[in-house]
């Protein structure tokens, strides 16, 4: 069954580079709107050892945008869901999923070194800038999502080295938070983004299900957000690790 799953992307690369998305490692921080589907383009592309890292549970919000968030999953811990998604479109794959948040405080138990790829797909402000500082000083490809949230044009969605992303205002707040740290990165990293910024014309209703959620305290701020969207950046970013594993020598 690998082989049939397989066949149309063999048919574009070949069997070498096939052989190199079976290899790789990769982990995904974070598994929103964003990383969710960023784990899909992974494991439909040939990526075959993928760990999937999320603390929360899937609420009846991330409906609207979420891969493995239905009216079945709600409730259950959204790296485990994900997780059995995943096994459906390739049950042979290696598919790790932990629950639990990226932080100075659980680093220490993340093998970083381990992969070759570390996605970052965080929405905590505090817990991402300290993801990309220490995931900057693995020898891993490291890429990142900007904000997906107020924004409804594709055709914005772009991809930039982190201190060349403009007009994204959560580039802007990490690159100040780092600054005034006086912590950088020790390399370069690439990002997608989009500088739309759309003003939030709803409000959040009450009982509405990320109040609920212990990690939505973390966040700055709730915005509205689209599936088209938030998929887009999170295919982009599997199609970043695609890229580099064809190109790579």
């Amino acid at each position: 069954m690998e082989n049939a799953l397989y066949d149309r992307t063999r048919l574009l690369v070949g069997d070498d580079i096939m052989q190199r998305f079976k290899e790789a490692k990769v982990i995904i921080f974070g598994l929103g709107g964003v990383g969710s589907w960023c784990a899909e383009g992974l494991v439909r592309s040939g990526i075959c050892h993928l760990t999937i890292v999320d603390a929360d549970n899937v609420n009846p919000t991330n409906l609207n945008r979420q891969l493995m968030a239905t009216v079945k999953t709600i409730g259950r811990p959204k790296a485990e869901a994900l997780r059995e998604r995943l096994l459906d479109i390739n049950p042979e794959a290696e598919i790790t999923a932990i629950q639990e948040v990226y932080s100075d405080k659980t680093s220490d138990s993340f093998d970083l070194e381990s992969y070759d790829y570390i996605i970052d797909a965080i929405d905590s402000l505090k817990d991402k800038l300290y993801l990309l500082v220490t995931a900057s000083r693995a020898k891993a490809k490291l890429f990142s999502a900007m904000g997906a949230a107020c924004k409804v044009d594709p055709t914005k969605v772009r991809v930039a080295e982190f201190w060349k992303v403009r007009g994204c205002p959560l580039a802007a707040a990490i690159r100040k938070r780092m600054h005034q740290k006086g912590i950088m990165p020790d390399k370069k990293f690439y990002c997608v983004y989009d500088d739309e910024v759309l003003p939030n014309k709803g409000t959040v209703r009450a009982g509405s299900g990320d109040i609920d959620s212990p990690l939505d305290a973390k966040k700055a701020v709730t915005n509205g957000s689209t599936a088209p969207i938030t998929a887009i950046f999170g295919m982009t970013l599997s199609a970043l690790v695609i890229k580099d594993l064809y190109y790579k020598d």
